[in-house]
């Protein structure tokens, strides 16, 4: 049989199949040895097939095969740095939450984010969450920010999860698709969630006060089927994201204004860094590029990864 990873929780996996049936099953025992190194060989979204297992009271299933994904999400994993953690795979958007306080959403985080998306080929739109909640001066940061990405060319709307201010644009992008929410935990990704379907009623936490920081209410990621022809993936709130198994040399082609203007560089190889007549810096130098951008782009070049939890809670 086939069917689709609808829910993981470590052991067990809720896999869905094209008639509606619903199984919990498990991996075949050798699957997990095939030098897979990402700490869950099996992810959210992927496509299986697997055998009813008839010997146990109740019906369950055994995945012998993993279908070959479109794409993925991937990051580092939190605990084992050499390893790394598919968050999502075989999605068609992604949608980045974005707050500016309660909890804070850094440029830093939002680049590593898309680097990843423009890795993976998965398009992106960043959601400003909380306008309802913020000040003129906050307001005109998102505006700024919204700028800026909008000039790359990224799509970006302004949302409020709890006012239902713009939803509509949302639930148009996600018909027909399979999307994932994802975010700093406590930026509003379960409220939204329910807000664009008040029946999965969703968990949602307060933010801490302690470092404005949200509590995890999701643990693990999970597929949801909506009522307008549409499925979600809820994915647990992320601290930081590291980049997974990317050349230096590439990562500036996951900047796409950097891309479109790498033809013009003196050297094909640049880097973007200390070469001389490098059309990068020359765009930087007259604001034609995002000072913030650049940053982001020179941290993960150095490989400045060891604070790519930490140094969220830190203002740039």
């Amino acid at each position: 049989m086939t069917g689709r990873v609808y829910k993981s929780t470590g052991s067990w996996y809720t896999v869905k199949t094209e008639l509606g049936q619903t199984y919990e099953c498990r991996i075949k025992g050798k699957f997990r040895l095939k030098g897979i190194k990402s700490t869950n060989p099996i992810a959210v979204g992927d496509f299986v097939d697997f055998e009813l297992d008839t010997k146990s009271d109740k019906e369950t299933g055994v995945i012998d095969k993993i279908h070959d994904r479109q794409n993925y999400i991937v990051r580092k994993s939190v605990n084992l740095s050499k390893q790394t953690h598919i968050i999502a795979s075989n999605i068609d958007l992604v949608f980045l939450l974005v707050t500016i306080d309660n909890p804070p959403t850094f440029t830093s985080f939002i680049d590593r984010f898309l680097v990843t998306a423009e890795a993976y080929d998965i398009k992106a739109v960043l959601l400003f969450n909380k306008i309802d909640t913020y000040d003129q001066d906050t307001l005109d940061e998102v505006r700024y920010l919204a700028h800026v990405y909008r000039h790359i060319g990224y799509e970006c709307i302004g949302i409020s999860a709890k006012t239902g201010k713009n939803l509509d644009q949302v639930k148009a992008l996600m018909e027909g698709k399979v999307s994932m929410f994802t975010g700093h935990s406590g930026v509003g990704k379960s409220t939204l969630v329910n807000a664009i379907e008040p029946t999965l009623d969703l968990k949602t936490k307060a933010i801490s006060s302690q470092h404005m920081q949200g509590q995890h209410t999701t643990t693990f990621a999970e597929m949801f089927d909506l009522s307008f022809n549409a499925r979600i993936i809820d994915t647990p709130g992320i601290k930081g994201f590291g980049i997974v198994d990317m050349e230096k040399e590439e990562i500036g082609d996951y900047y796409p204004e950097f891309f479109a203007l790498k033809q013009d560089c003196k050297f094909n190889n640049c880097l973007h860094i200390e070469e001389p007549k490098c059309a990068v810096k020359e765009a930087l130098e007259k604001d034609e590029i995002a000072a913030s951008r650049y940053k982001s782009y020179v941290q993960l070049i150095e490989g400045d990864d060891e604070h790519y939890r930490t140094d969220i809670w830190e203002k740039e």
